[in-house]
């Protein structure tokens, strides 16, 4: 079965910089799963798997467009000294967890240290940067009318346990 969207994939990867330097990768862990189509993964990656067969290997060259965007500028903020968290010798090049919009924990990194502020980037660490994805297909089947309505995959005959699953599960 080909990678197509609505359909489970999953993959074992290395994700290095353009340089070599290993980034990410799965190695020692269980393959990444997830709904090839659905914006799970960057849009490069999903580019360069499209088509491909389980036990196919494939590297993948990703340019930073397709993959974590350029350096926004804008995402760079002053922060007074006196909001940074008690008891850190700060760093240039430090990575830091902030709150998000929604409450959700994002990566900054600390860019600049003056005198009374800090400069905290926004950006994603891996923003500006070309990559390269050394995968491996491992399974790609048929997803579940579930997962496609819930937008992530789910352990086979497992529901996610989610409200919505709990309430259809009351109204049957």
């Amino acid at each position: 079965m080909e990678i197509s969207n609505n359909k489970v994939v999953q993959i074992h990867y290395t994700g290095k910089l353009t340089d070599g330097t290993v980034f990410d990768s799965s190695e020692g862990r269980e393959a990444l799963e997830f709904i090839f189509g659905s914006g799970m993964i960057i849009p490069g990656l999903e580019e360069g798997l499209a088509g491909m067969k389980a036990t196919e290997k494939k590297t993948v060259e990703i340019g930073f467009e397709k993959a974590y965007g350029p350096v926004q500028e804008q995402a760079k903020q002053e922060v007074p000294k006196a909001q940074m968290p008690e008891g850190i010798e700060l760093q240039v090049g430090m990575q830091l967890a902030a709150q998000g919009p929604q409450g959700q924990p994002m990566p900054v990194t600390v860019a600049e240290i003056k005198d009374e502020t800090v400069v905290m980037d926004f950006n994603h660490p891996l923003a500006g940067k070309d990559l390269v994805f050394e995968v491996e297909v491992v399974e790609v089947r048929e997803a579940t009318k579930e997962e496609l309505e819930h937008g992530h995959t789910h352990p086979e005959g497992e529901s996610c346990g989610s409200e919505e699953a709990s309430e259809d599960k009351k109204e049957e």
